[in-house]
Order: C-alpha cells, then sequence, then structure tokens
C-alpha cells in the first residue's frame, strides 16, 4: 500500500446532535466519536500519518479528553471557517510526503477496514475514489417557491442515477494538493468536489451502509446498536474458534 496520510475533519459545532459538547467530542459506546475514528483508520492503515483538524477553541479540550483514553497517536491542526479552509490546514500539517491521502468525516467512526482499503486502492489506480451507496428512498426535486396556493411545485427524480457520498475520499496527493491551490466556492460541498471543478474525474468505489455519519440523535442510537451487534458477533466468533481449538 502506499504512504498514506489521513485528514480526519472535525471542525462542526454538532448542534443538530443535541447535547452540550461538538458531536465529535460526544461519547459512542463508553468512547469519544473522534476517538473511534482515529483509532478504526489506524487499524485499517497501520502506519499511515494522522491529523485531526478541529476547532482552534477545543484544542485543549481535546487534548485532555485524548489522554483519557487509548488513542492511536495523530497530530492536531486547527480548522477554518469553512470545512475546505480545515482540509487545506490538514494538508498543511502533514509531514510524512504521503502519496495518498484520504479525508475523513470526524463523525463517520464505523466505517469497515475492508471499505477503507477498498477506496484506497481505487484511489491509487484512478487517482481520485469517493465511497457511495445506492439510495433505498424516492426524491424529489422542488422549486423552492410556493404557487398561489401553497404547494411547492416538484418532480420525481429517478434515484437510479442518484449515488449516496461517504468519506473516506482518497486521492493521489499531488492531484488533492493542486486542487486546494483553488479558491474557495460555495458548490465545494466534499473533496470530490474540489478535484473535479480542478479537471480530474472521480471514481466511485462500493460504501457501506453501516457508515454513518453521525448528525442527529437518533444516528447515535443507530451507531450503539450496530457496535454491540459488531462487538457481539466478534465474542461469538471467538468462542467458536476456542472450541474448535
Amino acid at each position: 500500500m502506499e504512504r498514506t496520510g489521513i485528514i480526519i475533519v472535525a471542525g462542526g459545532s454538532g448542534r443538530r446532535a443535541g447535547g452540550a459538547r461538538p458531536k465529535q467530542f460526544a461519547f459512542l459506546a463508553g468512547m469519544p466519536v473522534l476517538a473511534r475514528t482515529i483509532n478504526n483508520f489506524a487499524e485499517a492503515m497501520p502506519g499511515a500519518e494522522i491529523v485531526a483538524v478541529l476547532p482552534e477553541e477545543h484544542i485543549e479540550f481535546w487534548n485532555n479528553l485524548a489522554a483519557r483514553f487509548d488513542v492511536a497517536p495523530h497530530t492536531v491542526a486547527a480548522g477554518g471557517a469553512e470545512r475546505f479552509d480545515s482540509v487545506r490546514n490538514g494538508l498543511a500539517a502533514l509531514t510524512t510526503d504521503p502519496e495518498l491521502i484520504a479525508v475523513q468525516d470526524g463523525v463517520r467512526p464505523l466505517g469497515s477496514a475492508g471499505m477503507i482499503r477498498r477506496v484506497a486502492e481505487a484511489a491509487a489506480r484512478h487517482g481520485a475514489a469517493v465511497p457511495v451507496v445506492e439510495p433505498v428512498d424516492s426524491f424529489r426535486e422542488t422549486e423552492g417557491v410556493p404557487d398561489t396556493e401553497g404547494i411547492v411545485p416538484s418532480r420525481i427524480v429517478d434515484r437510479r442515477r442518484l449515488r449516496i457520498v461517504q468519506t473516506p475520499q482518497v486521492f493521489r496527493a499531488d492531484i488533492l494538493r493542486r486542487a486546494y491551490e483553488a479558491e474557495y466556492r460555495p458548490e465545494f460541498t466534499d473533496d470530490a468536489s474540489v478535484v473535479e471543478a480542478a479537471g480530474h474525474p472521480v471514481c466511485l468505489a462500493e460504501g457501506e451502509r453501516g457508515n454513518l455519519k453521525l448528525t442527529t440523535p437518533e444516528d447515535f442510537t443507530i451507531a450503539e446498536a450496530l457496535i454491540a451487534a459488531r462487538e457481539e458477533a466478534e465474542e461469538a466468533q471467538t468462542t467458536t474458534d476456542a472450541e474448535y481449538l
């Protein structure tokens, strides 16, 4: 595997998740969400350099919180006004001159090692790759302005042409660095959009439905259940292996 740098963007306020602290610092099954995300990548990509990008005012809080848990080695960089700025700061903080760079949401702690490696392998082949899943809901596009009867005009969208984009988004380092030399634009909603604007196509890799971005209190409930189910399955497998031996 190519030398890889990982930028974990955790600069959000987390207001939609509720609680007294940003959601990246909230506890999930007894451990801070951000710690789970960092450890997930350290396990999937041993030896990769990890940079966590945080709001500057929360860096000291995180350092104190992380000291209480078994968190994989990482450095911390201050975020910016927009996600775009935070990723740019994370790029500047990398010190190991990686060949691939993965950008990950700090509040997406449940992606499997297999999925992470799959996206990285696609990026190594094609230069840029993002994990996606097919939507299961129906979608309607709206005009946004109600008519005289108060109804917002809308039309059905063919969901077969849509994909839900996840992270990690992985790129060859030269491609991502060159793309982030651009000035910020509101349409830069993720790293793939920045790279596409620089003229490089993006490969779609297979994501996972369990690769949740924790945004609402309900997301945390689902994530707790997923972790419990995984731990139960691992315990059952360990017991089976012991009995077999």
